[in-house]
């Protein structure tokens, strides 16, 4: 499962180099995220209904090529594990020439609100969603 967004790099993204700075990659990741959650009906509003917050306990980014003001770039979220935790891969591509700029992957886990206790699996709810979703493909 994936999901794809389109972003052109505002001015307010950049440093003094023209590059986007390196902490606005996720950002972008984020963006891609909550697409490809709002496919199956469980982003961050449908998690905290449910009971479940999902922090982000890990992120990786490798930054291939710069990023600069005013490029389109495509941004790919993809569902990678959703068993134990969501890890979700994301590929950033320049729009125009589809190279490969940026790839990086997020890792968040369930925590249940109530108590405050992190889950070992994934609550239900998300494999409830999952399988609601038509397109869903393990």
């Amino acid at each position: 499962m994936q999901a794809e967004v389109m972003i052109d790099v505002p001015f307010h993204d950049v440093d003094s180099m023209n590059v986007v700075w390196h902490g606005h990659y996720l950002k972008y990741f984020e963006i891609a995220r909550c697409a490809l959650l709002d496919q199956f009906n469980y982003n961050y509003m449908q998690m905290k209904a449910s009971g479940y917050v999902w922090p982000v306990i890990e992120s990786h980014v490798r930054y291939v090529y710069g990023i600069e003001f005013q490029q389109k770039i495509r941004v790919r979220a993809i569902l990678k594990e959703w068993e134990n935790r969501l890890k979700i891969d994301y590929l950033v591509f320049d729009a125009e020439t589809g190279k490969r700029l940026t790839k990086g992957y997020t890792t968040q886990v369930a925590v249940n609100i109530q108590s405050r206790e992190l889950c070992l699996q994934s609550p239900q709810v998300l494999f409830d969603c999952l399988n609601a979703w038509t397109g869903f493909q393990p």
